[in-house]
């Protein structure tokens, strides 16, 4: 747990690196592939997990060079946060933070637990199929509302 609440005097462009990655919760929302409407732009996520997360532990296998080897992967950034924050589950850190809100109780930087997250379900763990096991064509029939 950080003692500093740097998430409260700060704004995210004056995060440092190792603030910024900090910032992440571990839930592993944005690693679930979404489907957007095209008649409503309306975002819809899929229970199916990105090849690259680890769902047991809500973290990226290969963190470092996931841009690398999924073409899609969006890489948060102070500088992007605005253009992609509806894309990111409405309980993001980063998107809270660039909506001018507190970070949830259960946030480890908060609660200075890094499973509470997953003790109050707010993560995908034990929740995902592999993106591997799912057709293309049959991604809508994933679509899910758990993530809030």
């Amino acid at each position: 747990m950080t003692d500093d609440g740097f998430w409260k005097t700060k704004k995210l462009r004056a995060f440092s690196p190792a603030e910024w990655e900090a910032l992440c919760d571990g839930c592993g929302k944005c690693c679930l592939v979404k489907l957007e409407d095209e008649d409503t732009g309306e975002i819809h996520y899929t229970d199916v997990a990105c090849s690259l997360l680890d769902s047991g532990l809500c973290r990226c296998t290969d963190y470092a060079n996931r841009k690398k080897r999924v073409s899609d992967c969006v890489t948060l950034t102070p500088e992007n946060i605005d253009r992609v924050k509806d894309w990111m589950p409405s309980t993001c850190s980063y998107r809270l933070l660039a909506e001018d809100k507190p970070l949830p109780a259960w946030h480890y930087l908060v609660s200075g637990n890094r499973e509470a997250v997953h003790r109050l379900d707010e993560s995908v763990r034990g929740r995902t199929v592999p993106e591997a096991s799912v057709d293309e064509d049959d991604l809508p029939d994933h679509i899910i509302t758990w993530p809030r």
